[in-house]
């Protein structure tokens, strides 16, 4: 048996590979798409042209933020030609125009609300950040569906009556705390206020947590522990420890990890199933939210630190292309974890 000559892939350019390896690939592929007429039967690529690999819609725009993430943060990555040039095959001018006329639709408002939405928000914000005049000059071209999408969010906060607690994609916790960062990082002060008071309404008096009835079966998101980071984000870290006593009072304070466990995936190849890995992967930033959110002398800092590590060390050995199930999607949630997203630059708990 003979051993390559090629070096191993660092882990975020193992990574970026899953994300490249997709973002262009068209089937499998499942559209959420409302149709009018037989004209409304075509293609994926032909739909959306910019966001129509990996799987889903949702996926292939985290697809692409995982790809500029690591221009960002990994400027020493041996697969920055290759990044670039996905990239650059996706966000063209022509193709915008498409994503655009495709989300304008009447019938369309809600589309991939909130979950895509939220992460297509993210992608902005990482290319804002940016100072490459590539990314720059993306982040342009991107603008015309980004001030479609903010419009439209706009338009449905004030009439959102109720927080969607699941531990899939409608949640709104996660996905407003992504929004919410964006909107602090490219200074929309509007969208700021406006989710910061939608989340001060859905959320100040929650007490309670039912955490142990967590996970659902099918759950890649926490519903207790993703409203918790979401809430660090709009408190003082004093204002956040007292509300954090009384929505999960039972947070152990002797530093140990074995409170909450892991959760367990028995079929990877089931795509329903494989969420759980995720889980695994987004309870391990936002237990590291919560933790960086409270006081620094906070007992309850060591087991919410200590929580992250286990479920972190499970999420990312579940990261790999044997399965399409789980390769279209958990690099990105894998790279969200390990660059630190969640707390760098945009929240509170910088």
């Amino acid at each position: 048996m003979s051993e390559s000559n090629e070096p191993a892939l660092s882990l975020s350019d193992r990574f970026a590979r899953l994300a490249l390896d997709c973002v262009h690939r068209e089937y499998p592929n499942k559209i959420s798409h409302v149709m009018q007429s037989d004209d409304d039967a075509r293609a994926p690529r032909e739909l959306t042209p910019a966001f129509y690999g990996c799987f889903d819609w949702h996926s292939s725009v985290h697809g692409h933020w995982l790809l500029v993430r690591t221009l960002n943060t990994a400027p020493d990555s041996t697969l920055e030609d290759e990044i670039r040039a996905k990239l650059a095959q996706s966000f063209t001018p022509e193709n915008i125009e498409g994503e655009l006329a495709y989300y304008q639709r009447e019938d369309r408002a809600s589309f991939e609300r909130p979950y895509g939405i939220a992460w297509f928000l993210q992608l902005i914000a990482e290319l804002e950040e940016s100072d490459d005049p590539q990314l720059s000059e993306w982040r342009q071209t991107l603008r015309p569906l980004e001030d479609q999408i903010v419009a439209n969010t706009m338009d449905w906060l004030p009439k959102l009556s109720y927080p969607i607690r699941l531990g899939t994609h409608n949640q709104t916790a996660f996905a407003f705390g992504l929004m919410l960062d964006y909107a602090r990082t490219v200074g929309d002060e509007a969208l700021e206020e406006t989710l910061t008071d939608k989340i001060r309404g859905f959320h100040l008096e929650d007490v309670n947590c039912p955490i142990g009835y967590e996970p659902s079966g099918e759950d890649f998101l926490s519903p207790c522990l993703m409203e918790a980071d979401l809430m660090r984000r709009i408190l003082e870290p004093q204002e956040f420890a007292a509300w954090l006593s009384a929505f999960l009072p039972d947070l152990p304070e002797d530093g140990r990890a074995d409170w909450l466990a892991p959760g367990i995936v028995l079929d990877p190849s089931d795509g329903k199933l494989v969420h759980l890995d995720g889980v695994n992967l987004s309870r391990a930033w936002a237990l590291e939210g919560m933790a960086a959110g409270l006081p620094e002398g906070d007992p309850r800092r060591a087991g919410l630190l200590a929580a992250a590590e286990v479920h972190k060390e499970a999420g990312i050995a579940a990261v790999s292309d044997e399965h399409y199930s789980g390769s279209h999607w958990l690099a990105s949630f894998a790279t969200y974890l390990e660059s630190r997203r969640g707390l760098t630059g945009t929240g509170k708990a910088d």
